[in-house]
């Protein structure tokens, strides 16, 4: 009787390690099948500070991902991310080093999504795609270009999909925009200048909860002199590249899109007249030429950080008119004619602009005193195609559907480059108080 006890226990035992076992298993495996299933992909996150924290929430909305791991070096972010994505039903492991990390998660990953600091995206993104994976990665590519060119280089010899984050570029009403009205059916005419701005409200520096700040060994172990430096990186030259890199890359990027060149020169103004703390130019406005097929145009950028007045937009202005477009249609959405370009009515009854605007009527002059010097004013004419999901989910969706289905990528490593080059060149003049001029082989790698 002792004896069918002790085996009886022993092999329950036996039993319940195998039954433990076979669950653990059982969930790796529905783990690693769902990489051979094309609507299912896993993905980790590198970086979940507020961008971070943007592209998870955009991803969360996008049916068939999932969340295996998120690595940030603050401890804070760490916690913010894990807790944030249970709430969704994802539970995630948590590194602090992104080696580790891939060390431990490759083998259950399709991509990683690399939200971290400009100067450290190249090591991220490289490490990553090198472990066989694909990569969405924030812009601006990196603060160098050297970085930026081994990222393509990279990716160009592991075959492995990079995304760079100019969400716009997936963007529908961006899309009609530039596809639709400027390149197809010439809404606008030939288009001869071009303006942009990101204007910011004055602000202190960023803080952080004081329970919460790394200590000097920790910050020291990733290059940070400090908490301030890791908090406003991108106010440091080590670490970033000032306003007219974290805003502008966004909308200089539209200029090349617009015109499908490459720009042939810049020059700039700017500096740190307000902020005498930081190192990175608090105000810029730059002017760029590009030589296109129909001539020679011009673009015009400003980005300030004492005053929100202006926000943030885009205007394209051709012959016949100007379409001005923003990310939030509150701040640009409608094409405006000129009162000599030929009637804009079948458009309308075609669907690519709505026509609410009264028709421009020739001024008279009959007892009315005009001054010559005003031009009649353009009628608006609102563009019907609306975004309704979050800004970055359509660039995130484009990068999803590249892996799933070879869908082709919006912004890949190539048009990222170019335009980091056309960016990163602003300081530079800045600092130089010259004229740069381009060469078609500066935006190859």
């Amino acid at each position: 009787m002792n004896m069918n006890r002790n085996h009886f226990m022993q092999t329950a035992a036996i039993a319940g390690t195998m039954l433990a076992t076979l669950k653990a298993r059982a969930i790796e495996n529905a783990v690693l099948s769902a990489k051979k299933n094309p609507d299912q992909l896993n993905i980790a996150v590198i970086g979940v500070g507020a961008q971070g924290r943007i592209l998870m929430e955009s991803c969360l909305r996008i049916p068939g991902i999932r969340f295996i791991a998120v690595c940030d070096i603050w401890n804070y972010s760490q916690r913010y991310a894990e807790r944030y994505l249970k709430k969704y039903g994802h539970e995630v492991n948590v590194y602090e080093d992104y080696q580790e990390m891939l060390a431990n998660e490759t083998d259950k990953l399709d991509a990683v999504i690399v939200a971290s600091p400009d100067w450290v995206h190249a090591e991220h993104t490289n490490a990553c795609l090198n472990a066989g994976l694909h990569v969405y990665s924030e812009k601006e590519m990196a603060n160098t270009l050297e970085k930026a060119a081994s990222m393509v280089r990279t990716a160009k010899s592991t075959g492995k999909l990079l995304q760079i984050g100019h969400q716009r570029r997936s963007n529908p009403r961006y899309i009609h925009a530039v596809e639709t009205l400027i390149h197809e059916t010439k809404l606008i005419g030939r288009v001869t200048t071009a303006t942009a701005q990101w204007n910011r409200a004055k602000a202190d520096d960023i803080g952080w909860p004081a329970k919460y700040e790394m200590d000097a060994a920790t910050l020291d172990k990733y290059g940070y002199n400090s908490m301030t430096e890791f908090r406003n990186w991108r106010w440091y030259k080590k670490y970033g590249g000032g306003p007219i890199v974290d805003l502008g890359s966004h909308q200089i990027d539209l200029f090349e899109w617009v015109w499908g060149v490459n720009p042939s020169s810049v020059i700039a103004s700017g500096g740190t007249d307000f902020y005498k703390h930081r190192e990175w130019y608090d105000n810029v406005m730059a002017i760029y030429e590009y030589e296109t097929p129909e001539g020679t145009a011009r673009a015009f950028y400003e980005t300030q950080t004492t005053t929100g007045h202006g926000g943030f937009s885009e205007a394209f202005r051709g012959s016949e008119g100007t379409i001005e477009i923003a990310e939030v249609p509150q701040q640009g959405n409608s094409a405006l004619r000129e009162a000599h370009a030929p009637e804009w009515d079948n458009y309308a009854v075609q669907g690519l602009i709505k026509k609410v605007a009264a028709p421009i009527k020739q001024a008279s002059t009959k007892n009315v005193a005009v001054d010559v010097r005003v031009t009649a004013a353009a009628g608006a004419w609102p563009l019907p195609v609306e975004l309704t999901k979050p800004a970055h989910q359509p660039h995130l969706e484009n990068f999803f559907n590249a892996i799933r289905y070879g869908t082709p990528l919006n912004c890949p490593a190539e048009t990222g480059y170019e335009t980091a080059v056309a960016v990163l060149a602003v300081n530079r003049a800045v600092a130089t108080n010259q004229k740069i001029t381009f060469k078609p082989s500066d935006f190859h790698v």
